[in-house]
């Protein structure tokens, strides 16, 4: 395997400490970044070489802006944010050209008018579907526990409205809740509906929830769960084979240990559930994931991270075991409300929506009144058959902690087809160095060689990576303080 090659920005010394920032990606040769510090907002353009060609100054300057979003095309790229204006929540777009600049004036997706709400609060989440022709913006008002309104607008790609629905969700026990959104190619929209006995509880009953592009109705179904309790719930619309498929940990104990993985199939066409099964993990599993636990316990810090769909309906599943500790003691996975403590899902006053990008600074990393430190650990990678059998498993072995902020641990994966590439940061040495370790289509795990051009002072940041070509990714970075970003071709 060739060597590769890292490319890293000029830092930026005009960026303050607290900056926030999104990787966009890559249009016409060009690697786009945004930048926001304040009410200040830009777009950097990096050549390939990752020296700096633009900084682009955007037209909303003075408005704090609540989320971001970037969706890129080969030609343009949509950038979605929301904002409190006098009283309302206004979601917008602005699009971008190659070069970072804006196209056009601000279009406006939806508003809300609030009167009592925190101006640091988002509302809407936006999603799309794999080939990027359906955008979807979409909120949700959890004022009613037992019954939640749903409101979608479904967009083309040029952003010209389709279909604005607003629509009553029931939700027959108080602890129930809406999670996992996602679209498929043809617009529809799906999500689950999870029943637990209480707040912080396993998951035991699952509805799949449909909602059609151009009618304002939902339908719903029911998957077959039996005899398990279900935790970390993951969905994906397989638009080759025209079905939703589910996954998630299972445990045969109410609030015990994960015993393996559960796995659905509801076909879109037919509109029903075509296959269930739940596969246990092995004691070598166990043996060969657990870090300094027990066999028994050897899965109940994992959570999974991504699901990636194959061809013939099977799949590849990556999961990382991720914890934190306080003073006081360890925590474990049943206080953290919805998952793992990396994901930090939103959960506002009246509203709900999914996890979105939370970028550096966020977690913590300039709050010192209280001691949190977060561990990252080994990571599983599953691969199944399209009957839910396991067909191989191998572990990626890694130990990282850091305290008040998870910025520098976790790991960041790039796919290059016939290889799934995990980076993350190691110590060797007493040096913290760029790891590349790699698991081939047949379950094989490789060891890379170092990375060339390590520059000393440079501290990766791979689980904010994006991988931007085939074998090309951009990962974050600091150097003395300061943000910058390294390109990496594989």
């Amino acid at each position: 395997m060739a060597a590769q090659n890292i490319f890293y920005s000029d830092p930026d010394r005009t960026d303050p400490k607290t900056l926030q920032f999104e990787l966009i990606g890559k249009m016409g040769g060009r690697i786009l970044v945004y930048k926001s510090y304040r009410d200040q907002h830009f777009i950097c353009s990096f050549d390939q070489n990752m020296r700096l060609l633009d900084k682009i100054k955007l037209p909303m300057e003075g408005s704090r802006l609540l989320s971001t979003d970037f969706l890129v095309y080969p030609d343009f790229a949509w950038f979605f944010y929301q904002y409190y204006y006098r009283g309302t929540v206004i979601a917008a777009a602005l699009k971008i050209d190659p070069s970072g600049n804006p196209v056009g004036k601000e279009i406006l997706m939806d508003s809300t008018q609030r009167t009592s709400f925190s101006s640091t609060n988002k509302i809407y989440s936006i999603i799309n579907s794999e080939d990027k022709q359906q955008i979807m913006l979409f909120k949700i008002n959890t004022s009613n526990d037992r019954r939640h309104i749903l409101t979608t607008c479904l967009f083309n790609k040029e952003l010209t409205l389709q279909k604005r629905s607003v629509l009553p969700v029931e939700m027959p026990q108080s602890n129930d809740f809406l999670s996992e959104f996602t679209l498929f190619n043809d617009g529809e929209m799906a999500c689950i509906r999870a029943s637990g006995t209480s707040s912080n509880d396993n998951i035991n009953k699952v509805t799949l929830i449909f909602k059609d592009p151009l009618w304002d109705a939902l339908s719903m179904g029911e998957l077959e769960i039996k005899g398990v309790y279900l935790d970390d719930i993951r969905v994906r619309a397989d638009n080759i084979n025209k079905h939703y498929v589910v996954t998630s940990f299972f445990s045969k104990m109410r609030r015990g240990n994960i015993d393996g993985l559960y796995y659905a199939v509801w076909d879109k066409t037919k509109h029903t559930e075509v296959l269930h099964a739940t596969s246990l993990f092995s004691e070598e599993l166990r043996a060969d994931a657990k870090g300094d636990g027990s066999i028994k316990t050897a899965f109940n810090d994992f959570y999974i991270n991504q699901v990636t769909l194959r061809r013939d309906g099977g799949f590849i599943l990556s999961a990382e075991s991720v914890y934190t500790s306080t003073r006081g003691g360890n925590l474990n996975r049943w206080d953290y409300l919805y998952g793992s403590p990396f994901r930090m899902p939103t959960d506002y006053f009246l509203w709900r929506s999914p996890v979105g990008f939370y970028p550096w600074g966020y977690n913590g990393m300039f709050n010192t009144t209280n001691f949190t430190r977060y561990y990252a650990e080994n990571i599983i990678v599953l691969s199944y058959d399209p009957t839910g059998k396991l067909e191989w498993s191998n572990v990626v072995r890694k130990s990282q902690f850091d305290d008040n902020s998870d910025d520098m641990i976790g790991f960041g994966l790039v796919n290059t087809g016939n290889q799934l590439h995990f980076l993350f940061n190691a110590y060797e040495k007493r040096i913290q160095i760029l790891s590349d370790q790699s698991i081939t289509s047949e379950g094989q795990l490789l060891r890379n060689p170092t990375f060339k051009n390590l520059d000393k002072g440079f501290e990766f940041m791979p689980r904010y990576a994006k991988q931007v070509g085939l074998r090309q990714v951009i990962v974050p970075c600091q150097y003395r303080g300061f943000i910058c970003f390294a390109k990496i071709d594989f």
